[in-house]
């Protein structure tokens, strides 16, 4: 973090409080590690030298303490990403803030010593996870008040609050975080599984808005619809309904941020992945229902699209990828959020006049 300048000057508390509660004091004994097919469980007990690679082995990298059903459903989130929201967030000393997913307590933890004893509450809709959040809390000397219950409610019986931050990742800001604040308020929250953004909250209490501050991809609201997950779920063995060449090369939609920040954006439904064979790079898309598009490289250099299903998401991907490029291939920073009672939507380098998406 020190040697790639990723610890923020203007907020020196942040580096203070992480050595003061360093990561292991929150990471259960039992961690899960990817090995390429599925999760495999870490035990300190018995492979400390891999426990302690999970817990500290990569900035970038998040630790992950719970799988369900296969798939990681809580997680010791990465350092970096942690930073840089807290720094988002502008938490002063004395404000009341309300947390939006304990999981192992190290968050709060943080928040709590910025903020100072019973200043925060947490939320937490796993039993569990709260009780050994709880207990971690109570053995770090962190006073923060941990409630089980559904963070998209927020908690109104320790409402207002100053400052609202979640760690997990949202489509559409729930209207209780903002109706929870002060005027003034400041709301971080990974949005979209790609970014986080950072709301202010207006002196009517009636909207919030503001700018998205970086990359952050956050596991989704618990007991979210995402549909079919697999490209192959949708696409199942029907031959594919419209076949063309694709002449665009498909590297930036691996390597750019702001393009696939962008194309979030306005496809958002639409899930990209992107893979190399022998043949070049070759990108699958769907929406989780019941249309799809596949951009396969050819053994020739050429590359070929095969779309299918009510929508055609290849087209889709072009005319929003056009969009972009028209629009001055606008980074992740040039975008941002406005939240009302009754709408939310998205816009591109100026709230008032830019162009828009509904969420």
């Amino acid at each position: 973090m020190e040697r790639r300048g990723a610890w923020p000057a203007r907020s020196a508390w942040i580096r203070e409080a992480v050595d003061a509660l360093p990561r292991d004091l929150f990471a259960p004994d039992r961690l899960w590690r990817w090995n390429g097919k599925t999760y495999a469980p870490v035990d300190r007990e018995t492979d400390a030298g891999q426990w302690a690679a999970e817990v500290y082995g990569d900035p970038d990298a998040a630790a992950v303490t719970q799988v369900t059903d296969g798939r990681a459903s809580s997680s010791l989130s990465c350092q970096a990403v942690v930073v840089d929201m807290l720094e988002s967030l502008h938490l002063e000393t004395g404000q009341r803030v309300l947390e939006l997913g304990t999981g192992t307590g190290w968050n709060a933890a943080l928040l709590a010593r910025r903020a100072g004893p019973g200043q925060v509450t947490s939320v937490e809709v796993d039993p569990e996870l709260a009780a050994g959040a709880r207990q971690s809390l109570q053995s770090a000397g962190a006073h923060v008040a941990v409630t089980v219950g559904d963070g998209t409610a927020g908690w109104p019986p320790s409402a207002p609050y100053d400052r609202v931050i979640s760690t997990y990742a949202v489509d559409r800001i729930p209207w209780a975080w903002v109706a929870q604040m002060r005027p003034g308020g400041r709301i971080v929250t990974p949005w979209g599984r790609l970014g986080h953004v950072a709301l202010t909250v207006a002196d009517d209490g009636q909207s919030a808005t503001g700018w998205v501050q970086g990359l952050a991809q956050f596991m989704p609201t618990r007991g979210t619809d995402t549909g079919l997950d697999d490209f192959s779920q949708v696409c199942g063995d029907g031959p594919a309904a419209d076949e063309h060449p694709w002449e665009r090369e498909l590297a930036p939609l691996r390597d750019d941020w702001h393009l696939r920040f962008a194309l979030r954006v306005a496809l958002p439904d639409v899930r990209i992945t992107v893979a190399a064979d022998e043949d070049g790079l070759n990108a699958r898309l769907h929406d989780g229902t019941a249309s799809w598009a596949a951009l396969s490289a050819l053994p020739d250099g050429k590359t070929l699209a095969h779309q299918g299903g009510p929508r055609r998401l290849a087209d889709e991907l072009e005319e929003a990828w056009d969009t972009w490029l028209e629009g001055g291939r606008p980074e992740l920073y040039d975008y941002g959020l406005t939240v009302e009672p009754e709408r939310q939507y998205a816009w591109a380098q100026d709230a008032a006049t830019g162009p828009r998406w509904p969420l």
